[in-house]
């Protein structure tokens, strides 16, 4: 694919920057909305795609999510991390993995290593009533559609142990920062960024989509993730849309008074900032009808449920819906950003962790299914992130933070049923990590992102443009999809 004249796209973008400067905090948040229009445009796909980023807020613990297993890693694991964190091996059981690359991956021999998913991650919740065909994680692992990315984390470029003490590389901005690092997992840069790399992603498609507010859609408030340059996140409830009140419900019931509200917010004006302000609201208004409209159309199908309880699942369900609706919106490229909360677990850690474990994998689990359901289960690739790992050992009741972290990628596309990345030794302050279980990443978020994008259509020639640090790794597609 090549783009179609994108400094023409950056020259709009620039124009609009210099008219908009003078207004202050609100510029990037105006200049978004203002240059949507001029997004660089590919040749139009003729398939569909979405990638589905679903955030775990607050430093997930890798240890207690992907667990040693065999006899030798386990013991290491509990010596460490104490009976009191740990999980107790025979809950493992049901969860161990065997993978298609049990014998080497990563070119690192395995040996008798394996893993197991944390417990929670097999849940199936039974509100709504368990779903025929439903699997769960270790199941969809078995069927080739999920897989497990092993220390992966921010990094400017490979970085070892010793380079790290030695601050003998560049590092990314304030290690171990809540909000630093939740910015550098979806910009590749610090708290403060204006543009992250799905929405850049999406400015290479949002011209494919005859409506291109439906590129980069967020169910969990804003987000840099779906920020792009000129692309902009469109942000929805798990309700849908969310409409302007006295014209979604007319004031004192009267039909007119709401028509004429909507022709005083939208009306053209000579004024710059005014007629700015009535395109974004028009846009708003127009949306807001488009996509009631559509999920309307395309109710899910009878056995895609989800469990309204479950804040994770009431998210994806509203993916799913967007999903289905994606003919009547026009869509063939679309990214989108969910979330979860309460991951920073300093205490109480194995009641709170396996709680959200709980609600992730049964997420997960209805999420596929709905995509199953609707037919588009290779077309929908799905991953987990979070701000960093945490330490492999215990402060007494919880973890700390830490860096590199493992993680879950799913959909039909996947290349499942395998690890990807290097398995970290486990110990504290071994080979792979900088003190207490700290692990030093050995894949970057660059490289899983480089992965999905190649998946989406985007062409090598953009990357620099996407992901910026990606030009630092050798290796810029980790194989997964």
């Amino acid at each position: 694919m090549t783009l179609i004249n994108p400094n023409a796209s950056r020259r709009e973008f620039l124009k609009r920057s210099s008219m908009l400067s003078v207004a202050g905090a609100a510029t990037p948040w105006a200049l978004n909305l203002a240059a949507i229009g001029e997004a660089a445009a590919q040749t139009a796909p003729t398939d569909y795609k979405a990638i589905v980023c679903i955030f775990m807020l607050g430093g997930n613990d890798y240890a207690n999510t992907v667990t040693p297993y065999d006899t030798v890693e386990y013991n290491k694991y509990l010596t460490l991390r104490g009976s009191t964190l740990s999980h107790a091996q025979s809950s493992l059981t049901n969860t161990a993995l065997t993978p298609l690359n049990a014998a080497t991956f990563g070119g690192t021999d395995l040996g008798t290593r394996q893993y197991a998913l944390a417990p929670g991650l097999i849940n199936l919740s039974s509100t709504p009533a368990a779903t025929p065909n439903r699997k769960t994680l270790v199941q969809l692992f078995d069927s080739e559609r999920l897989a497990v990315l092993l220390n992966v984390g921010t990094l400017v470029q490979p970085t070892t142990k010793a380079q790290y003490q030695n601050k003998s590389v560049p590092l990314p901005p304030k290690l171990m920062s809540h909000n630093d690092q939740q910015s550098v997992w979806q910009s590749s840069a610090g708290e403060g960024a204006n543009s992250g790399w799905g929405g850049r992603i999406g400015d290479l498609f949002a011209a494919s989509n005859t409506n291109s507010t439906f590129t980069c859609i967020s169910v969990s408030g804003n987000a840099v993730y779906l920020s792009g340059k000129s692309a902009v996140q469109y942000q929805v409830s798990t309700g849908g849309s969310v409409a302007v009140n006295a014209i979604k419900t007319p004031m004192f019931g009267s039909a007119a008074i709401a028509s004429t509200l909507r022709s005083m917010i939208t009306a053209t004006s000579a004024n710059v900032y005014e007629a700015e302000h009535s395109r974004i609201m028009k846009r708003s208004l127009d949306a807001n009808d488009q996509l009631t409209s559509a999920l309307l159309a395309n109710p899910l199908p009878v056995n895609a449920t989800f469990d309204s309880t479950n804040s994770l699942e009431a998210q994806l369900k509203m993916v799913a819906q967007i999903i289905a609706a994606r003919n009547s919106l026009s869509a063939k490229r679309q990214v989108f950003f969910v979330s979860l909360g309460g991951f920073d677990t300093h205490d109480n850690l194995t009641v709170d962790h396996a709680a959200l474990m709980s609600k992730v994998g049964s997420a997960m689990s209805r999420f596929d299914n709905a995509l199953t359901e609707l037919g588009v289960q290779n077309q929908v690739t799905s991953f987990t992130a979070s701000d960093f790992g945490r330490t492999l050992t215990g402060n007494g009741d919880g973890s700390d933070h830490g860096w590199g972290s493992h993680h879950l990628i799913m959909g039909g596309a996947v290349k499942g049923k395998r690890f990807y990345g290097l398995p970290p030794a486990v110990a504290n302050n071994g080979p792979d990590d900088i003190g207490q279980g700290r692990l030093v990443p050995t894949s970057s978020v660059d490289q899983l992102a480089g992965t999905l994008a190649t998946w989406f259509g985007v062409p090598s020639s953009d990357f620099q443009m996407v992901l910026p640090n990606l030009t630092n790794f050798t290796n810029k597609n980790l194989g997964f999809v």
